[in-house]
C-alpha cells in the first residue's frame, strides 16, 4: 500500500509529516519525483515542506492521487502513489449521488477503531493518544521551511497545475496512518469501519464532530463526492481507486464503498486514505461567478477540515499556514499532542544552494539533508560550533526505497535487456560511495530492500509456485541464479564488468564504429590541411546496430548535485562506446518532459511499504505505462508482471504477500529495468536549537512538523543571542 499526498508523497517525497514519500532514505541529490517517506497513506496531511528532488538516495515518490500532493515530508512522509482504475478519469468532476434517503441497510458487520495489514493495530479502542507524542505539547511559534521549485496551484488533486507543497495539512481523511505502524489506520473523520470477510465491500461510520473549517459538518454526501470527484481530477486517483464501482449512503452517518473484486485485505485502507473535501464549496461559484471545478487547477484558498488552513501565499515563492485553533479533532486520540506549531511558512528557491545559506542564517528553522557530501563538508559553520544548530542523524525503519536510473522503455534503444543489463555493469556504485559520497550508502539490491519482501537466494515453497505459473514469460535466470548487483571491490573487478559489458551490447546488435567528432575548434587552415591530407579529424568508437543508429543514453537531471554524481557514470558508458550525455533543466521543464515521457534516462525513486498492494499496479503495470500521470516511467508492459501484481494485490494472507512479493521483486530484477542506487537508513536533519519533541520518536520518521514543538525558552534565548 503506497500513496503519496505531493509528489504521488510517500511521499512524500520534503521533511514534514505524513503520507510518506520524502526522502528519507535519500542519499545525495533527491530525484525528481519522489517523494517522500515511505508508503504512508495519504490519510494524514502532508508538511509544508517540499520534497527534495531526487534523493541523493532515497525516496522521490509519485504525485498523489488525491489531496494531498504535497511534497514529501520531512517525517518521511509523502502521499503513497495513487492508484486508479484502469480507466481514464472523466474531464469533469461528476455529480455525487443525491443520497437524500439512506440506501437499502446494508448487512452488519464487527466495527473497528483501526485496520492494519500487518496485524492487530498497537493501540486498542479507547486509547487515549500515541506513545509517540507528548499529550500536553505546548501550541505557537511559526516553522520556517524550505521548498525546491515553484507552484500554481492550491488544488492538490487535479492533475492539472503544480500544487503547493504542504497542502494536505488542511485536509483530514476517513482515517489517519501511524508514522509508527506500517499499513496502519485509526479512525479520523471515519470513528469506526466495517468490512465482511471477503472484503467485497466496506462502510465508514462519519464522527458527527466532524467539521469544515467554516463549521459545517462531514456528511455521506461530502465524502461520496470527495471519492467521485478525485477519481475524475486525476488518472492516479481512478487507478488506484479502480475496483471501487460505487459509493453510496448506507445510513445517516454511513458510507459503503462496494468493489467489483473480492479477497482485496488494501481495499479498505486506501479508502481510509481519501481527503474528503466540501462538496458544497465545490459546487458553488467561485469569486468570478463559475461553478469551481475540482479537475482543474486554482489559486483560490480551498476550505478543509484538517489542522491547519491556508493563511497567505505568493504564488511560485511561498506559502504560510495557520493552525486552526478549534480544530475539531484536535482531542482525538489520532491527533492529541500533534500538530503543534501555530505557523508553517514554507518559501521556494529555485535549487538548494539559496535554500541552505537561509537556514544557516537563521531565516529556515531546519534542513533535511540529502547529499552525503555536504552532510559530511558543509556543516562546519558557527551555529554549529557554538551549538545553536544540532545536526542529527535518526535511524528509520522502513523498506528502503529503489531508487536507480530508469530507463525509458519507450525509446527502441532499450527494449532489449542485455542492454540494460549492460549499464547496471559499467556504474561503478563503489568508486562513487568512496570518492562522493563517504562510503555512507549501501547498494539498493531489492524493490523491497530492508525488508522481509525483498527475494533472496533461489525462490522455493510458494514463491517457486507462483513463479511456475509464469515460468515461459519470465527470464531463465529467475529459477537458476541469484541476482545480485554486480561488485567492483577492485579496479580489475571493474574492468571484468566492463568486458562483459562489451559482449552483451555486441550480442544486443550494437557494434564498435569509428566516427569523425566535430571539435568546433578546426578553423580554416585546420580545413584546408584536412582537404589535402595532411590532417585528420578526431574520431571516437560509437555504437551501433544493423540500422547504422547510435545507442544514445540521455540523462535527464534537473540538480547539480545529481549532475555530478552522473557525469563519471557517463564518462565510463563512452568508453563502452555508449553515447551518453547529461542534459540538466529546470524543475518546470523536467516536471513537462517526464509528464510527456520525453527522455531517455531519469533518476527515479519507487518507495514501498511493508503492505505493498494496489500501487504496484501504477509502478509496474501495462494498463499504466502509457497512462498521463502514473508512476510507471520504466514503460513496463509485462504480462507475467501484471500476473505478479495480481498475486500481491489479492494475497489473503500475509505468508502469501510475503511469497508474492519476493516472485514480483525476482521478475523486476531479472529483467534489468533499472540500474539500482543506493539508500541510507538514517534521515539526516540540521535544525537550531528552539525545539522540543517526545522522548520516543516514530520509528517510521522523525515527524519534525507532527510531533515536535516550539520551547519558548529555548527561542527567547536564541533570539537573545542573535539580538532580536
Amino acid at each position: 500500500m503506497h500513496l503519496r499526498l505531493d509528489a504521488p508523497a510517500a511521499c512524500l517525497a520534503a521533511l514534514l509529516c505524513l503520507t510518506m514519500a520524502t526522502a528519507t532514505f535519500a542519499q545525495e541529490p533527491a530525484s525528481p519525483s519522489v517523494q517522500a517517506e515511505q508508503p504512508v497513506p495519504v490519510a494524514d496531511p502532508a508538511a509544508p515542506t517540499a520534497a527534495p528532488p531526487a534523493n541523493e538516495a532515497s525516496e522521490p515518490a509519485s504525485p498523489p492521487p488525491a489531496a494531498a500532493e504535497a511534497p514529501a515530508t520531512p517525517d518521511g512522509q509523502t502521499a503513497a502513489p495513487a492508484e486508479a482504475a484502469q480507466q481514464e478519469a472523466q474531464p469533469t468532476a461528476p455529480e455525487a449521488p443525491a443520497a437524500e434517503a439512506p440506501a437499502a441497510a446494508v448487512e452488519q458487520h464487527p466495527r473497528h477503531h483501526a485496520l492494519s495489514l500487518m496485524g492487530d493495530p498497537a493501540f486498542p479502542e479507547g486509547f487515549s493518544h500515541f506513545d509517540w507524542v507528548n499529550p500536553d505539547a505546548p501550541k505557537g511559534g511559526t516553522l520556517r521551511a524550505f521548498a525546491q521549485g515553484s507552484f500554481d496551484s492550491l488544488n492538490p488533486f487535479s492533475v492539472k497545475g503544480d500544487p503547493a507543497g504542504g497542502l494536505g495539512l488542511i485536509y483530514d481523511s476517513l482515517m489517519s496512518s501511524s508514522p509508527d505502524e506500517p499499513s496502519t489506520e485509526y479512525g479520523l473523520i471515519a470513528e469506526w469501519v466495517s468490512y465482511p470477510p471477503d472484503f467485497s465491500s466496506v462502510t465508514f461510520g462519519i464522527n458527527p464532530k466532524a467539521r469544515f473549517h467554516d463549521g459545517t459538518p462531514v456528511t455521506p454526501e461530502d465524502v461520496i463526492f470527495s471519492f467521485e470527484g478525485q477519481k475524475a481530477a486525476h488518472p492516479r486517483s481512478a487507478f488506484y481507486y479502480k475496483n471501487v464501482v460505487k459509493a453510496e449512503k448506507t445510513g445517516d452517518n454511513e458510507v459503503t464503498f462496494t468493489f467489483d473484486v473480492t479477497g482485496n485485505r488494501e481495499l479498505p485502507l486506501i479508502l481510509g486514505q481519501l481527503n474528503v473535501v466540501p462538496k458544497a464549496f465545490w459546487e458553488a461559484a467561485g469569486p468570478d461567478g463559475e461553478k469551481r471545478d475540482i479537475t482543474k487547477s486554482t489559486l483560490e484558498m480551498p476550505v478543509g477540515s484538517g489542522p491547519y488552513r491556508i493563511k497567505s501565499f505568493d504564488p511560485g515563492r511561498g506559502i504560510t499556514f495557520e493552525r486552526v485553533k478549534d480544530y475539531w479533532a484536535q482531542d482525538l486520540p489520532v491527533a492529541k499532542g500533534q500538530w503543534n506549531f501555530d505557523e508553517f511558512k514554507l518559501t521556494y528557491f529555485l535549487d538548494r544552494t539559496p535554500g541552505f545559506e537561509e537556514f544557516k542564517s537563521g531565516k529556515i528553522d531546519y534542513w533535511q539533508e540529502t547529499t552525503a557530501s555536504q552532510w559530511a563538508t558543509g556543516y562546519d559553520f558557527p551555529a554549529i560550533r557554538n551549538g545553536q544548530v544540532k545536526k542529527e542523524a535518526i535511524p528509520v525503519r522502513r523498506v528502503a526505497p529503489m531508487q536507480s536510473f530508469v530507463f525509458n522503455q519507450r525509446r527502441k534503444q532499450f527494449q532489449d535487456p542485455r542492454v540494460r543489463q549492460a549499464f547496471n555493469l559499467a556504474f561503478n556504485f563503489e568508486e562513487a560511495n568512496k570518492k562522493l559520497f563517504y562510503d555512507s550508502y549501501v547498494r539498493v539490491g531489492s524493490f523491497f530492500d530492508n525488508s522481509e519482501l525483498a527475494a533472496k537466494g533461489l525462490p522455493e515453497g510458494r514463491e517457486l509456485e507462483i513463479l511456475q505459473e509464469v515460468k515461459d514469460e519470465v527470464p531463465p535466470e529467475v529459477f537458476t541464479t541469484e541476482w545480485k548487483n554486480p561488485v567492483n571491490k577492485t579496479p580489475e573487478d571493474f574492468r571484468n564488468n566492463m568486458r562483459e559489458a562489451s559482449k552483451l551490447l555486441q550480442e544486443a546488435g550494437w557494434k564498435l564504429q569509428e566516427v569523425e567528432v566535430d571539435d568546433g575548434e578546426c578553423g580554416t587552415f585546420c580545413s584546408i590541411m584536412r582537404s589535402v591530407g595532411l590532417s585528420s579529424a578526431n574520431t571516437t568508437n560509437h555504437l551501433r546496430n544493423d540500422k547504422g543508429e547510435t545507442l544514445n543514453a540521455e540523462f535527464l537531471v534537473q540538480s547539480p548535485d545529481f549532475q555530478k554524481i552522473v557525469l563519471p557514470y557517463v564518462q565510463d558508458l563512452k568508453k563502452l562506446g555508449i553515447n551518453a550525455s547529461i542534459r540538466m533543466v529546470d524543475s518546470a521543464q523536467y516536471k513537462r518532459r517526464e509528464d510527456s515521457r520525453d527522455y531517455d534516462v531519469i533518476i527515479d525513486n519507487f518507495a514501498q511499504s511493508e503492505s505493498p498492494g494496489n500501487e504496484q499496479r501504477d509502478f509496474w503495470g501495462s494498463a499504466a505505462a502509457d497512462r498521463e500521470g502514473s508512476t510507471n516511467t520504466a514503460g513496463i508492459r509485462n504480462p507475467a508482471i501484471d500476473k505478479l501484481i495480481d498475486k500481491v494485490v489479492f494475497a489473503t494472507t500475509r505468508e502469501e504477500l510475503v511469497a508474492a512479493t519476493h516472485a514480483l521483486d525476482r521478475v523486476l530484477l531479472w529483467n534489468h529495468y533499472v540500474v539500482p542506487q543506493w539508500h541510507y537508513p538514517y534521515e539526516r536533519i540540521a535544525y537550531w536549537d528552539i525545539f522540543g519533541r517526545p522522548d520516543k520518536l516514530p520509528s517510521q520518521t522523525s515527524s519534525l512538523s507532527r510531533v515536535w514543538w516550539m520551547d519558548a525558552d529555548k527561542q527567547k534565548a536564541l533570539n537573545a543571542v542573535q539580538g532580536r
